[in-house]
């Protein structure tokens, strides 16, 4: 184990949490603690997906990019469709 921490790098361990993030978030959905509606869910993914994105700068692998790119557009549309639905809601004045 001690030989595995000398051999990561900063990029190592930023990708890493973002994989830990993009899993909890996925998690929660599962266990019911969190609604994929929620706001949370797609920042949470977003935020997931651009630290791994960081990590392959370092570590390029062009199919972990190729998923990434999609998770963070998909992510960005998750967000954007929360704020329309949410200020169609809004009451009008």
């Amino acid at each position: 184990m001690a030989a595995l921490l000398d051999y990561l790098t900063l990029a190592d361990a930023i990708g890493s949490i973002g994989a830990l993030v993009v899993v909890a978030a996925y998690f929660a959905t599962q266990m019911r603690m969190m609604n994929s509606d929620d706001l949370a869910f797609p920042v949470l993914n977003l935020v997931g997906s651009i630290l791994i994105v960081y990590s392959l700068l370092e570590n390029f692998n062009l199919a972990s990019m190729l998923i990434e790119s999609f998770w963070i557009v998909i992510s960005m549309i998750g967000i954007l469709q929360y704020i329309r639905l949410r200020h169609d809601k809004s009451p009008k004045s």
